[in-house]
């Protein structure tokens, strides 16, 4: 006789998330998460890398640390000073650098170490989920702030810091991606972002500056980091590989004053992030990222263009988006009665994943007619076959778009 299952259900804590639902692999048309382009991973170069420093290093994998440290690898972390200086302008040394595994660890760490049940954070009105889902599950008190074609709007963040200090509320942080904005694709100018400095130097609140898509801007032209702009060291920077290399190796790093970087540390009690990862990394990049990254850019952009192209084609004016300036994705608005929830439903039956902007965005109204487009992972084939699917399902459910409107044309701001 076989015996009961034991139920461990009764044995779990309240507030656990709800449970993950099993893997099914990916959808044919996946237009979701931050993938990248199979063609673009240089393999070749990375198997190159693993020989070499195998051959070279490869003992120090008997050690904790690499004999590096806790912070991680010492030649990766002496690569990221060189690129964070001369791409972001960024003056840091070594030890200013904690390699996490992945910007989500970074997340947490920061999180962990600044934010308790209850406090108030500040963040861009749409935003990238896995920190919204974050600071839900922290119980964290979220005040966004709507985004123009430059980003995050100062005469919003402005008005929301002078009501939250008359509440006697000061944030803990304001959490922005000024370079390439999850879900959006802006890039913050110069001179705002010397606003939001002044801003947040005038009411005494660090900034959580995410960084992790500056490295995917079409013309590599990019304003300096908020961090490097920073005359008070009051600026938080993290920073990953998953774009410009390959999101599997889960490679990221913060850099931060050792005032606050220590306190991290002692939180990060995995003993370390892969090591052989950073290894490679470190190998990798020192010769060869300055060519790599403008090769992925063309082939994004190539992408890029054949989504809109497809959208325009099979949406016509009923699909809304502005040409974002570099990143993996594209925030598109449809008309107010398509809700994104429901079609992501109906579309993901048929074969075709897309992420609904309530997801990505801290007004759930703002956000319903709105969703992600991630057109890297995707060839240029499944995008043009992909949105045409969508574009089926979404009349189908919605009546958008309407029969005529594959034949409009119409401009791109």
């Amino acid at each position: 006789m076989t015996s009961p299952a034991f139920d461990f259900a009764p044995l779990f804590p309240a507030g656990l998330p709800a449970p993950a639902a099993k893997w099914t692999g990916l959808a044919k048309y996946s237009f979701v998460g931050g993938n990248n382009d199979p063609d673009q991973v240089p393999v070749e170069g990375l198997i190159e890398a693993v020989n070499a420093v195998l051959r070279r290093e490869g003992k120090t994998l008997a050690t904790y640390g690499l004999a590096s440290g806790p912070q991680g690898y010492l030649p990766l972390r002496q690569f990221l000073t060189a690129k964070l200086q001369s791409d972001a302008g960024i003056d840091c040394a070594a030890d200013e650098i904690l390699i996490v595994s992945g910007s989500l660890q970074a997340l947490d760490l920061v999180n962990a170490t600044l934010l308790a049940r209850g406090d108030t954070i500040i963040i861009e009105r749409d935003s990238y989920q896995g920190a919204l889902n974050r600071l839900t599950r922290l119980g964290v008190n979220v005040v966004g702030i709507p985004l123009d074609h430059d980003g995050m709007r100062m005469d919003a963040l402005a008005q929301a810091l002078a009501d939250l200090k008359r509440r006697g509320i000061t944030p803990k942080y304001i959490y922005t991606i000024p370079t390439v904005q999850n879900p959006t694709g802006t890039i913050m100018p110069l001179a705002r972002r010397a606003e939001l400095l002044k801003l947040a130097g005038q009411y005494g609140v660090p900034i959580f500056e995410d960084d992790c898509y500056a490295d995917l801007i079409w013309d590599r032209q990019r304003p300096p980091a908020l961090h490097a702009m920073s005359r008070n060291g009051g600026v938080i920077h993290i920073g990953s590989f998953s774009k410009s290399i390959a999101p599997a190796l889960r490679v990221g790093y913060i850099v931060a004053p050792w005032s606050v970087l220590s306190r991290m540390l002692a939180l990060k009690t995995d003993a370390g992030s892969g090591a052989l990862e950073q290894m490679v990394l470190a190998e990798y990049c020192a010769p060869h990222f300055s060519s790599h990254v403008p090769k992925l850019t063309r082939g994004l952009r190539a992408k890029l263009e054949t989504l809109m192209e497809a959208l325009n084609e099979q949406f016509g004016t009923a699909a809304e988006f502005d040409d974002p300036k570099g990143g993996i994705f594209l925030w598109v608005k449809l008309p107010d009665q398509v809700d994104t929830l429901k079609l992501y439903q109906a579309a993901l039956a048929a074969g075709v994943a897309i992420n609904p902007g309530p997801e990505w965005s801290t007004d759930k109204v703002h956000a319903g007619p709105r969703l992600r487009l991630c057109f890297a992972s995707p060839s240029h084939e499944q995008i043009r076959e992909g949105i045409a699917l969508l574009a089926e399902i979404c009349r189908r459910e919605f009546g958008v778009p309407a029969r005529s409107a594959n034949v409009e044309k119409r401009g791109r701001a």
